[in-house]
């Protein structure tokens, strides 16, 4: 089976992107299951439950979230009620929301899972090494495939979920970052491994963001807003073919395709 992973939905114009173009993708690619971060969907920064379901809607059957998970007022009331996203694993057990999915593919049962890193992250959390730990041996003997998600920003922590949990899930993956990486590969032990997908939004910018405004505040550091851009929106990520005997990936490839790739 196929499996597409996307990085952050970034506002406005990623939501649009998936919304007008996504079908067209999984259908050109045979794809059967969509897995996406969202923590920048509403405004570059959280979610809304009513922006989670255009998500959805568009064909992504399993969200994620991140640091940025408590952003939008009232979420933590609406979490609860969208049984198709998770929320950080290693928050406090007091907090909202599922700290794992289960989604059927036809029969297949795809486990997914994300951790914040603690590594210059804001959040107070609990070991991500540990927590992936204790969510894997919950998915075992529950889920014919794992995806682990690491929402990080060092390089280093991601790489080393991404040995620790080799062969134990199908992937581990990293998001947040918002800049995919090219080290898209399979571990020696099988699964497969990226440091960060990138993400689902406009690229003309400063991770998502109006270029002008991010420069400005690095040039003289001046606090400013900075917008959502809007520019070269497009989508990034990777595209599995997954054995469903294994478990484990037998293709990986990267996938960036943008507003001028459409017709193609």
């Amino acid at each position: 089976m196929k499996i597409l992973l996307l990085g952050d939905i970034v506002g406005r114009p990623g939501r649009n992107f998936l919304t007008a173009h996504l079908s067209r993708f999984v259908e050109k690619n045979h794809i059967d299951l969509v897995l996406a971060n969202g923590e920048n969907a509403s405004g570059g920064a959280g979610i809304t439950a009513k922006n989670a379901l255009e998500i959805s809607k568009a064909g992504v059957s399993g969200i994620t979230l991140g640091d940025h998970v408590w952003d939008q007022k009232n979420f933590n009331n609406e979490i609860d009620g969208l049984e198709y996203v998770c929320r950080p694993a290693n928050l406090p057990n007091t907090n909202p929301g599922r700290d794992r999915l289960i989604l059927d593919a036809n029969g297949t049962k795809l486990g997914l899972f994300t951790v914040l890193g603690r590594t210059f992250m804001g959040p107070k959390v609990d070991c991500p090494f540990a927590t992936a730990d204790r969510i894997v041996s919950k998915l075992q003997n529950s889920c014919d495939l794992i995806f682990a998600e690491i929402h990080a920003e060092t390089t280093s922590e991601k790489e080393a979920m991404g040995w620790h949990l080799d062969g134990r899930v199908t992937m581990i993956y990293g998001t947040h970052t918002h800049v995919p990486t090219a080290d898209l590969r399979i571990l020696r032990s099988g699964s497969a491994y990226q440091t960060d997908l990138g993400m689902t939004g406009p690229r003309e910018s400063v991770l998502g963001r109006d270029i002008d405004a991010c420069l400005g505040r690095f040039v003289d550091g001046m606090p400013r807003r900075c917008p959502v851009a809007e520019g070269d929106v497009g989508m990034q990520g990777c595209l599995l073919e997954v054995n469903q005997q294994t478990g484990l990936p037998e293709s990986v490839e990267l996938v960036n395709w943008r507003e001028t790739d459409l017709n193609s």
